[in-house]
């Protein structure tokens, strides 16, 4: 009698990594330009969320903006720039 191994494959999807979105300070957009725009690019903030976002950048030099798949992070950063934001994208590992 002889014995077949069957080999099961994986089926775990593997998450897209994530992407922090992050808004730098700059010394020339007016505090209120900047939680407008934050508001319009990124829909799902909230505007006392957006202002506090704007707040750290202010006083730390840059804040947390999103955190979420590479490409809505590209599109985010790319908008805030387009406003004249300075944006960048990080890997969240």
């Amino acid at each position: 009698m002889s014995v077949e191994t069957i080999e099961k494959r994986s089926t775990t999807r593997k998450h897209a990594p994530r992407y922090r979105v992050l808004l730098h300070n700059d010394d020339y957009n007016a505090m209120e330009y900047v939680v407008e725009i934050l508001i319009t690019t990124v829909p799902s903030l909230s505007q006392p969320q957006a202002v506090s976002i704007m707040m750290e950048a202010h006083t730390n030099g840059f804040a947390l903006v999103i955190t979420c798949a590479q490409e809505h992070a590209e599109f985010y950063s790319e908008t805030l720039k387009t406003h004249g934001l300075n944006s960048t994208i990080e890997p969240e590992d």
